[in-house]
């Protein structure tokens, strides 16, 4: 199924026309899915929902994968994370979210954006925005998480924010060893320089991923990098 962007940008899209044009929500979605050839948003959503982005990304994922997520504020890293934590979920899976910059409430709106209800995952998500948030503390919250599980952490920068922690590639060597013994999956979320220009290349590349400190970013196993609804799934190793 080729859609023009990703269906989260479809979705802001229309959330956009609705304001713009003041007209009701389901009206605006119903006119965007006319423009990507469906008769109404109901019917784009059910022809998606067997294959959309985040389920393509967690099904190229293998287990102690860590997966570098980048993108630009607003081009719907976040949002691309947390649908392949709800694919994982759908399939049986457990996810747990590790962040700084979401609140419960806004990680109830983001389930909303990709048009679920974070109610309906009480027994297999888990939401944590502690401000201990670090490799040591993430590596023991998951003690008990179980071959499979997705984490994501948004975001990676968050990790190298407070001196008392080890420094940043200390901590990535730690979680790499976790999820490798584990089996586990873990997507950082990740800051992509200011500067990135897209006139010159069309996604971001590992050397726009904003870094305060060293970080080889070879210990990552994937990358996915976001623009302008555009994206690029590769093997770290293959991009450098």
């Amino acid at each position: 199924m080729k859609l023009s962007a990703p269906i989260f940008r479809l979705k802001r899209q229309a959330r956009l026309l609705s304001r713009e044009a003041q007209i009701p929500l389901h009206q605006a979605l119903d006119q965007v899915a006319r423009e990507e050839g469906y008769e109404s948003w109901s019917l784009l959503a059910a022809r998606y929902s067997a294959a959309t982005t985040g389920k393509r990304l967690i099904d190229a994922c293998r287990r102690g994968d860590l997966v570098l997520l980048g993108a630009r504020p607003g081009h719907g890293k976040t949002l691309l994370a947390l649908e392949a934590a709800v694919a994982a979920m759908h399939g049986g899976g457990r996810s747990y979210f590790f962040t700084l910059e979401y609140g419960l409430e806004d990680i109830r709106k983001t389930f909303r954006a990709i048009g679920e209800e974070m109610s309906a995952f009480e027994d297999r998500f888990a939401f944590d925005c502690s401000d201990d948030i670090c490799a040591a503390y993430i590596i023991e919250q998951l003690q008990e998480a179980s071959t499979g599980t997705v984490v994501i952490v948004d975001y990676l920068q968050l990790l190298d924010q407070k001196r008392q922690h080890p420094e940043v590639s200390a901590q990535i060597a730690d979680l790499k060893a976790f999820a490798l013994e584990r089996g586990l999956i873990l997507l950082f979320v990740s800051q992509i320089h200011r500067d990135f220009d897209s006139t010159h290349s069309a996604l971001p590349r590992l050397e726009d991923v904003r870094l305060p400190n060293p970080l080889d970013l070879e210990m990552f196993s994937r990358s996915c990098f976001l623009h302008e609804g555009e994206i690029e799934l590769a093997d770290v190793a293959s991009t450098t």
